[in-house]
């Protein structure tokens, strides 16, 4: 999400090949050059695919190549980051021809903020091209979004608070965890307020997260009990 007060991300850990192989795997790789830059990015998507995409961009940090630590804006490693995804991706499909309908695609959000230059967040599709969030759109997810997204549609504008964003975020997990088992616990959190230059919060929500459980629980009651209140609809008649 970008909000005036600053970027903030949140994603989940859990990866599966079946409902008998669940692993857990952080989403979340910082960037950082306290001062000078801070850059977050979050992934979905294939395992394998993602992880290269990732050793790759930190490989080339400290080479002579154009990098996430040596280029000039975000938009620029919103870039990097398409060009590495669309190249690992190209390789492992080359590799796999055989391996039959394997789906070796991958989805990164960009986000953070370079010295002279505004916060910035960009969502990097498969085939290596990128949009940015603006004030219309000033928030994305990738991965698994359609249980998680009406909340966020509801209440994120850039003026929202980064305490009720963060609880607007957690709300959203909680609806897309009790309607599909491939998002899980625990979620990691990043914030990068504005003019910082480095990651100013970072949190990992876990099992025995008091404040996520009585959220969950208090968000549940609170459906049942908007529910219970809304009126039966007038025009139905039964027998």
């Amino acid at each position: 999400m970008t909000l005036d007060a600053g970027l903030l991300f949140a994603s989940d850990s859990r990866t599966n090949a079946g409902v008998d192989h669940i692993s857990t795997f952080c989403k979340m790789s910082v960037f950082e050059a306290p001062g000078e830059r801070a850059i977050v990015l979050l992934n979905s998507g294939n395992l394998a695919t993602t992880q290269t995409v990732i050793s790759t961009l930190r490989k080339a940090i400290g080479s002579e190549r154009p990098n996430l630590m040596t280029s000039g804006g975000l938009f620029d490693c919103a870039a990097l980051v398409g060009e590495a995804t669309r190249s690992v991706i190209a390789h492992h499909a080359g590799q796999q021809a055989q391996a039959g309908s394997v789906d070796f695609s991958c989805s990164f959000l960009v986000g953070g903020q370079i010295a002279g230059e505004r916060p910035r967040l960009f969502l990097v599709y498969p085939e290596g091209n990128f949009i940015e969030a603006t004030d219309d759109t000033p928030y994305f997810q990738i991965g698994e979004s359609k249980y998680g997204k009406p909340i966020i549609d509801r209440v994120i504008k850039p003026s929202t608070p980064v305490d009720e964003a963060l609880k607007c975020a957690l709300v959203s997990f909680d609806s897309t965890m009790r309607s599909n088992l491939s998002v899980g616990l625990p979620l990691d959190i990043a914030l990068v307020r504005p003019n910082a230059m480095r990651v100013t919060f970072r949190h990992r929500v876990d099992v025995g997260d008091a404040y996520f459980g009585s959220l969950r629980q208090g968000w549940s009651q609170g459906l049942r009990r908007v529910f219970n209140e809304l009126p039966s609809p007038d025009w139905l008649q039964l027998d």
